[in-house]
């Protein structure tokens, strides 16, 4: 299944033709293929191991496809990008980034880092007041401003997800993915994240949600990509790509499939 009336005429965001990626001696992506588009909110669902992870490397460029016949990899009307440059244009939301942190940054520290590529500012790091600004304007549309002094190990974990959400956001980038948003949240914090991403769908921020848990994908989303073994199985409309029979060779186990409100679930 291939996506048809979803596309626009619009130069793509994002344009990966037949990308494979290798870690090690292990063929990862095998010939993955992705266009996106402006407003175009799309999910990539898939069960852990299916390479979804290393997707997120390559756009980042922590790992590089192999070249072969056919592949390009065109971000923002580009084929070249300097990796420092490329990563401030791309919101990346993700538990790496957390984990990275050495020592007690605070919730501000965490967003400001987002102007230099960092995980928190460093004493060399240039702050401006025109970047201050940005960044406190940031939290208070995150509603976490009464945190930015707050070290993020003393933060909940739904809390320091909105941190680096707001790290992502000070650049205004014109696509924001996610990366498992859910991972690790309890129940009320899930609902606060989803709530957040509606909102920054419906602000006119581009949304990639990668995943392999169904309710992660906010109404907004209207195209899914169904991903295994390194290769796109199935990418069209969600009303068409998400059915029992569909998840469940996906998954591998007869499944149930649930809807409610414009969210997906899976029994």
């Amino acid at each position: 299944m291939t996506i048809g009336s979803a596309r626009t005429n619009g130069e793509a965001l994002l344009e990966l033709e037949q990308v494979s990626v290798m870690r090690g001696d292990r063929l990862v992506l095998d010939g993955f293929s992705l266009r996106l588009e402006r407003g175009q909110h799309t999910a990539i669902l898939g069960p852990n191991g299916c390479g979804k992870s290393t997707l997120i490397k390559m756009l980042t460029r922590e790992l590089y496809p192999l070249y072969r016949e056919g592949t390009r990899v065109r971000i923002l009307g580009r084929d070249r990008w300097h990796v420092n440059d490329l990563r401030l244009m791309l919101g990346i939301v993700t538990n790496d980034l957390i984990q990275q942190c050495t020592r007690e940054y605070t919730a501000r520290e965490i967003v400001l880092g987002g102007f230099h590529s960092a995980v928190g500012i460093q004493p060399y790091h240039e702050i401006t007041v025109a970047m201050e600004a940005r960044a406190a304007a940031v939290m208070e549309r995150l509603e976490i401003a009464q945190l930015r002094d707050r070290p993020l190990e003393e933060l909940s974990s739904g809390e320091a997800r909105r941190a680096v959400i707001g790290r992502a956001l000070v650049h205004d980038p014109a696509v924001l993915v996610f990366d498992e948003p859910t991972n690790s949240l309890d129940l009320a914090a899930m609902h606060d994240l989803r709530d957040t991403m509606r909102a920054l769908a419906q602000s006119g921020i581009t949304l990639v949600i990668v995943t392999h848990h169904l309710p992660d994908l906010v109404p907004e989303v209207e195209r899914v990509l169904l991903m295994k073994d390194g290769r796109v199985v199935m990418d069209g409309p969600k009303r068409e790509v998400l059915s029992a029979e569909h998840l469940s060779e996906l998954f591998g186990r007869r499944l149930e499939l649930l809807e409610r409100d414009g969210y997906y679930n899976l029994w």
